[in-house]
């Protein structure tokens, strides 16, 4: 079960990586009506995600900058932002270096009791997998996201 996990953390990152690279930058930053957030804010929040909770899944520190926190994590929105997001670039980047990190697990490693159960609102998980496989729910809810902003876009 686990070797399905891994299998589809890493599919679903490189989907994701691929999505990404195929937008044009000038449409980051556009916030369609009806939406809360732009495609920018989607894709650090599923960097910031995926590395704010890669300590209790890997056993590794947060890799990315400071600054994700408050331009990406849940509630922020970029109207609210005081200085610049990452480019481009530098977010294709941070999947790049996270799919390669996603390598680096093992069935094992997924199957391990976090040292604390982690309660997310009413949710509860006991093992780095069962996180890694919420995290990748939500990217999915992400991912979704900007399909449906890329949608609005190319049809205004």
């Amino acid at each position: 079960m686990s070797d399905m996990i891994i299998n589809t953390a890493t599919t679903a990152r490189q989907v994701l990586q691929q999505q990404v690279q195929a937008i044009p930058e000038e449409q980051f930053d556009i916030q369609p009506a009806g939406f809360n957030n732009t495609i920018r804010w989607n894709v650090g929040h599923m960097i910031y995600w995926m590395d704010k909770y890669s300590p209790l899944i890997f056993g590794s520190p947060p890799v990315i900058p400071d600054t994700y926190e408050t331009l990406f994590n849940s509630g922020t929105k970029p109207l609210d932002w005081t200085f610049a997001p990452p480019s481009k670039e530098a977010m294709v980047e941070m999947l790049t270096a996270q799919l390669s990190r996603l390598s680096e697990l093992t069935p094992e490693m997924l199957g391990e009791n976090l040292l604390t159960p982690f309660a997310l609102g009413p949710f509860q998980f006991n093992t780095s997998g069962e996180l890694l496989n919420f995290i990748l729910i939500h990217e999915g809810f992400h991912l979704g996201t900007i399909s449906s902003q890329l949608k609005v876009l190319s049809s205004s």
